[in-house]
C-alpha cells in the first residue's frame, strides 16, 4: 500500500498541455504531489515526462499512472496494447509505469481482449500495477475472471453529486484503491450552499472541503488545476478534519450530476 500523505492526494493532468501545462505540473510536483495521473488519450504524456525531468524531485519518489484505450483502433489487438504501452513509456521518459489503467472500456469484448494483455505486462513487462478506469460493478466481475489478481486501483468520476456507493462497495470488496477523477465536479461544488457553508466554517476553499470529504471515505482524489495558488491550497485537504456533522451534510446533498457521460457508455 502507498504512503497516505504522499500519494493519497493525486494530481490530475487532463488538458495540461504545452508550456503552461508543464509549468503547472512542475508546480504540483514541487508543492508535494507525488501521484501523477495522465492517459494516452490526454495527449500530454510528453508534457508529464518533461515536468518529471524538470522538477527538483527524483523519479523514484513519484507514482506515475497512465491509461490505454482503443479509440484509435477498429478493434483491440494485443499488438496495439503492447505498442501503446511502449509508446507511453517513451513519451513519459520512464522505464516502468507505476500504474496502468484500461481506460474507457468499449464493452465486454474489449475488456476480454485487453485485460489479459495488461496482466501479462504486469507480470513480465514495464507495468508495476494494473488498474481499470470507468468500469461498472458488472465490468469488475468480468475482470475477476480475467485477471490473476484484483486490480490495484479502480478510477471513476466521483464527487458529492455522484457519490458512487455501489461502485465503491465493489472496489472495497476487492481491497483496491478507489481513485476519483473530477473530484470537485469540474467546479460545480463552488455553487453548493452546503459545501460553501462548511468551507467558511473551516476557513478553507470549497475544493479543500470536497477533497477532504473524499479522503474521509478512503478515496484518492486527483484534482487538476493550472493555478499555482489552487494547486498548493488543495493540499490543505491532507490536514483538514471534517466533523461528523460536516460529513453528514455533504452526504445528504441530493443533487445528482455526471460530468463525463459519453452517449456510448452504459453505466449499469
Amino acid at each position: 500500500m502507498l504512503d497516505e500523505d504522499a500519494y493519497g492526494l493525486g494530481f490530475g493532468t487532463y488538458s495540461l498541455t504545452d508550456e503552461d501545462g508543464i509549468d503547472a505540473l512542475v508546480t504540483a510536483i514541487e508543492a508535494g504531489y507525488r501521484h501523477l495521473d495522465t492517459a494516452r488519450l490526454y495527449g500530454n504524456e510528453e508534457e508529464v515526462g518533461e515536468a518529471i525531468d524538470r522538477a527538483d524531485v527524483d523519479r523514484d519518489e513519484l507514482f506515475v499512472a497512465t491509461k490505454i484505450a482503443h479509440f484509435e483502433e477498429p478493434e483491440p489487438t494485443p499488438s496495439y496494447v503492447r505498442e501503446g504501452v511502449a509508446e507511453s513509456c517513451d513519451r513519459l521518459g520512464i522505464d516502468t509505469i507505476d500504474l496502468l489503467y484500461h481506460h474507457w472500456p468499449g464493452g465486454s469484448e474489449d475488456i476480454e481482449a485487453v485485460l489479459p494483455v495488461l496482466d501479462d505486462l504486469r507480470t513480465s513487462g514495464p507495468v508495476e500495477r494494473l488498474g481499470v478506469s470507468n468500469y461498472t460493478p458488472a465490468d469488475l466481475e468480468l475482470a475477476d475472471d480475467l485477471l490473476d489478481a484484483p486490480p490495484y486501483a479502480v478510477q471513476a468520476e466521483m464527487h458529492p453529486f455522484l457519490p458512487q456507493e455501489e461502485l465503491r462497495g465493489a472496489v472495497r470488496d476487492r481491497d483496491a484503491y478507489f481513485v476519483a477523477y473530477s473530484p470537485i465536479a469540474q467546479g460545480e461544488v463552488f455553487d453548493s450552499p452546503v459545501i460553501t457553508e462548511i468551507a467558511e466554517k473551516h476557513g478553507v476553499a470549497e475544493a479543500v472541503v470536497t477533497l477532504a470529504w473524499h479522503r474521509s471515505k478512503d478515496v484518492v482524489p486527483i484534482p487538476r488545476s493550472k493555478t499555482p495558488e489552487h494547486i498548493r491550497s488543495n493540499r490543505d485537504a491532507l490536514t483538514l478534519e471534517l466533523d461528523e456533522t460536516d460529513l453528514d451534510r455533504i452526504d445528504a446533498i441530493d443533487r445528482r450530476l455526471r460530468c463525463e457521460d459519453p452517449d456510448w457508455m452504459e453505466w449499469s
